[in-house]
């Protein structure tokens, strides 16, 4: 497996300090990398500029938002047109309760991940903007029991 970006043991330890805590300051950033702040920040941009580092964000309590289930829904369409799949990705970039849009291969075209602040209003998305979706021919919905590792990220592996 070939880099796209030539990392070195000190990019590493700035990627993996940045996906564990993007708040980090670049003053202790830069000492966990063993650098001083100015390179320290150097390198950080350039791996922003390179498209590594695509965006910080925060990670918030979804229950404390209201957002009480979490479901997987399995989408099949009716067609696999690039046209039809390219409407049906726009209708659920377009849908804030669709938090992940993945297009598979085999049996199951799509595989969404929805937030909903009940069963109720989860029911209410899926019969009014899920189903009726673009080229839909079925959705097989799962709620989610428990989250046994919900981490964000990729593994930075090392050299």
């Amino acid at each position: 497996m070939a880099n796209r970006y030539p990392l070195d043991s000190i990019d590493r330890t700035i990627l993996t300090s940045l996906q564990e805590e993007g708040r980090i300051t670049n003053v202790d950033l830069a000492r966990r990398a063993g650098l001083t702040a100015p390179p320290c920040l150097r390198r950080v941009r350039a791996l922003e500029e390179a498209g590594i580092v695509e965006g910080y964000h925060a990670k918030l309590n979804a229950a404390s938002l209201g957002y009480g289930i979490m479901v997987f829904a399995l989408v099949s369409l009716r067609s696999q047109a690039e046209e039809d799949l390219r409407a049906f990705e726009s209708h659920m970039a377009a849908l804030p309760q669709v938090r992940e849009c993945h297009m598979l291969n085999g049996e199951i075209d799509f595989i969404l991940k929805i937030v909903a602040h009940d069963l109720q209003s989860f029911q209410a998305f899926l019969t009014s903007e899920l189903t009726t979706a673009p080229h839909v021919a079925s959705v097989k919905t799962s709620l989610t029991i428990r989250t046994a590792k919900d981490e964000s990220g990729i593994p930075v592996d090392p050299e």
